[in-house]
């Protein structure tokens, strides 16, 4: 069975953009309660190199309003280098993408499109 009322109303912010500190910038789709903004919401951030618009779009298109009509944010990130995120993916677990997962985590709660932060 496919869920498709919540508790709280959803918005989706279909494409923003992380800034990180050297310049490259991690793409992401959003999911949060409507009311965000105003009520701050924790955060799951899904990290993966596998492209937030196709690799795995049905299945977020289920899991991430469920998150966010129960008050969490989801957040798809794609990995530096993959999907629409700039700069180029070196290795699988490398160091250089466990600090961007960390930043971005910290990141996008910075940007405006975003409305909703990290507690």
């Amino acid at each position: 069975m496919i869920v498709t009322t919540f508790p709280k109303a959803v918005r989706v912010i279909e494409h923003t953009l992380i800034p990180l500190k050297d310049g490259t910038t991690l793409a992401a789709r959003i999911w949060l309660p409507e009311d965000a903004e105003q009520n701050p919401v924790p955060a799951i951030l899904e990290y993966l190199p596998y492209r937030k618009r196709d690799g795995t779009y049905e299945r977020d298109a289920l899991t991430h309003p469920y998150l966010a009509g129960h008050g969490y944010a989801g957040v798809r990130v794609d990995l530096r280098g993959s999907g629409e995120s700039t700069g180029l993916l070196f290795d699988e677990y490398a160091k250089q993408e466990q600090d961007d997962g960390w930043s971005s985590s910290l990141g996008w709660r910075r940007n405006p499109g975003a409305m909703a932060q990290l507690e």
